[in-house]
């Protein structure tokens, strides 16, 4: 596999794609109607922050040796498939690209979204980037729930319809969640490594235990979620349908599974995400 598809971590993917798909569908039967080469724009800026995001931290995270060992995926600056500068190009690059998908959704809405895209641009840089990392701090599920949950849904909606919903705020927060669910799936197979290293994620001040439950918590906030949203438009609880991929998953975490066994989960977490989005997209589309 091409060393730069490897270093965008296609498996993360879906947490960039589900929140604009849902909040696309949270626009849908709106007055205004929905303007979806905008739609398209909006894919295009949050994948791309998606992955500049995982290059920028795999270039951080290099320099810095705290990907020295690891049990997940080879990262590239660290096991030396790319020099560390030219990771550092492509996470800008990367974030390049989603700057001008985004001012042309501000262009044609409203300016205070650059406020919002410089934002999370920096937010995504200086999650492992700069001196201090929030992410080494354990705020990382902070930024993935803001950005990749409220903000990427939202926004959404906002750029296809020029307008904020409650429905897209609820369903934000079960986007966020399951995206959040990713970040401590991956972050419990790395407590013993970052512990060493000093990296103070959120699963490593919470514990071993506490961070199993959290996933847990997390996943079922999703579908908490859906419940809220089918008071606005009922159909969203064909999303329900996706519950047992849930159990498989949960189950394994909570009996204890460690190092390579989570990346199983993290895998089952990902195709629960992909379901959740697809169902609950549908759902919402039914106005």
């Amino acid at each position: 596999m091409n060393r730069w598809l490897i270093g965008a971590r296609p498996r993360t993917l879906p947490a960039a794609v589900v929140p604009v798909a849902i909040g696309a569908a949270c626009a849908v039967g709106l007055g205004s109607g929905v303007v979806w080469w905008r739609v398209a724009l909006a894919l295009v800026v949050s994948l791309s922050l998606q992955v500049g995001v995982n290059y920028a931290n795999d270039y951080s995270d290099g320099v810095r040796g705290t990907d020295d060992a690891r049990v997940g995926p080879a990262r590239l600056v660290a096991s030396g498939l790319a020099s560390a500068g030219s990771v550092k190009r492509a996470a800008f690059t990367a974030f390049g690209i989603a700057a001008i998908a985004g001012l042309a959704i501000a262009l044609s809405t409203s300016l205070w979204l650059l406020v919002v895209g410089v934002a999370a641009i920096a937010a995504g840089w200086f999650y492992t980037g700069g001196s201090h990392p929030y992410g080494y701090l354990g705020f990382g599920e902070v930024f993935v729930f803001v950005f990749f949950g409220l903000v990427a849904t939202v926004g959404t909606t906002y750029a296809a319809a020029e307008v904020v919903t409650g429905l897209s705020i609820v369903m934000g927060c079960g986007t966020g969640s399951l995206a959040c669910a990713l970040l401590v799936i991956n972050n419990l197979r790395d407590i013993p490594t970052d512990r060493e290293v000093g990296k103070r994620t959120l699963a490593v001040r919470l514990g071993d235990v506490r961070t199993r439950w959290l996933y847990v918590v997390l996943i079922a906030a999703a579908f908490v979620v859906i419940v809220l949203a089918a008071i606005d438009r009922p159909p969203v609880l064909i999303a329900l349908v996706a519950i047992p991929l849930a159990i498989g998953p949960a189950r394994t975490v909570l009996r204890g599974a460690v190092g390579p066994e989570l990346i199983g989960v993290l895998g089952e977490t990902g195709r629960l995400q992909l379901a959740y989005g697809l169902l609950a997209t549908v759902g919402l589309a039914i106005t």
